[in-house]
């Protein structure tokens, strides 16, 4: 007798499906993570304001092609997006420790 549930999803053995996920990743995850470590890095700078708001922006334009490649470097495009997730989720609870101490 067949089971009313298949062993594997649809979704999961077809290729496009897979880029375009990671492709998401990249782009939002990135977006994120690179918005992230710009408030974090702007956050811990010691100096003037300013100073530190450049410094974030340019630590942005590092984090993001970084997270670019890497979500396209895991064998599944899950581990991909938990990776991005897990460093988002990361780089989230430091910016509001950060904040919370100014």
């Amino acid at each position: 007798m067949k089971s009313a549930f298949p062993a594997r999803s649809p979704f999961r053995s077809l290729p496009r499906f897979d880029v375009a996920v990671r492709i998401l990743t990249a782009v939002v995850g990135g977006y994120i993570l690179a918005s992230l470590a710009s408030a974090a890095v702007a956050l811990t700078f010691p100096g003037p304001r300013a100073e530190a708001l450049l410094a974030g922006g340019m630590c942005a334009f590092v984090v993001y092609p970084a997270t670019v490649v890497w979500s396209f470097l895991p064998a599944s495009a899950l581990r991909a997006c938990m990776g991005v997730t897990a460093l988002c989720a990361l780089l989230a609870i430091g910016v509001l420790m950060l904040r919370s101490t100014l």
